[in-house]
């Protein structure tokens, strides 16, 4: 049961800024296809009500992705 809560958790945007690293604006850059920041693999946002959540086993594999993609560099070079 544990595992299933843990899948599904929802955070809010101050952990979600802790987690990636990433303020505030540079996240909705990310969330925003008009930007020249915009990345097509950010988690997107769960609405509640007037609120925004992020699921947190997507950000945990966004994150596993970026240093996949850094590993896989390295490998490259």
């Amino acid at each position: 049961m544990n595992t299933l809560i843990a899948k599904h958790q929802l955070i809010r945007l101050p952990e979600l800024e802790k987690l990636t690293g990433l303020s505030r604006s540079s996240i909705y850059d990310r969330l925003n296809p008009k930007s020249k920041r915009y990345d097509s693999t950010f988690p997107r946002a769960i609405k509640l009500s007037h609120s925004s959540r992020w699921r947190l086993s997507e950000v945990l594999n966004w994150i596993e992705s970026k240093a996949a993609l850094r590993n896989q560099h390295d490998l490259v070079s």
